[in-house]
């Protein structure tokens, strides 16, 4: 089990967006920036993680725009809101990774690690040994644990697998529950 306290600036933080950094929308995808909405915490949480951790990445799957619900560019405009929202309150995220592919056998689809691989070619100090994976869903933990990541699992849209499991180290009621432990 993975004592947060012992995390230290070696350390890299995975986290997913919808559900985890932001609300989902029930059976819909958020489309533009004017559907995203931070959970309560969130930003605060960003800032703490900041000070902790030396990288910060957002591993998504982003279906939407391969069904034509929303373009690339909408996408683009998202993210770069997101992470202007993030930075002005004293957070960063170094890079995000996003594969907006139809077919779940994508390498580059969450479980698939294709999206850890590629921040490790980018980031090649990354130690996925000494990295926490955040997410909401079971595909989060399956990608986290491929990569032989610690993972924390957030009940906000799914509920949360009976314990122990074998994917998920830890359980927490929000980003801010789990900075709050570091």
């Amino acid at each position: 089990m993975l004592d947060l306290k012992s995390t230290d600036k070696t350390w890299t933080l995975f986290l997913d967006r919808d559900g985890v950094i932001n609300y989902e929308k029930e059976d819909d995808y958020i489309r533009n920036w004017s559907d995203f909405r931070f959970y309560e915490g969130a930003l605060e949480a960003m800032s703490i993680f900041s000070d902790r951790f030396n990288r910060i990445f957002v591993v998504t799957n982003q279906k939407g725009v391969a069904k034509g619900w929303m373009t690339n560019e909408d996408l683009k405009d998202i993210h770069l809101n997101m992470m202007g929202r993030i930075e002005a309150y004293g957070g960063h995220i170094d890079k995000i990774y996003c594969s907006t592919d139809l077919d779940d056998s994508s390498p580059n689809r969450k479980p698939n690690t294709g999206l850890g691989l590629q921040a490790k070619k980018d980031f090649p100090e990354i130690e996925f040994v000494r990295s926490i994976m955040i997410g909401n869903t079971e595909k989060d933990m399956q990608f986290g644990k491929s990569l032989g990541m610690f993972t924390i699992f957030i009940p906000s849209t799914k509920p949360q697998p009976l314990l122990p499991h074998p994917l998920i180290d830890a359980v927490f009621e929000n980003l801010l529950s789990v900075a709050k432990a570091l």
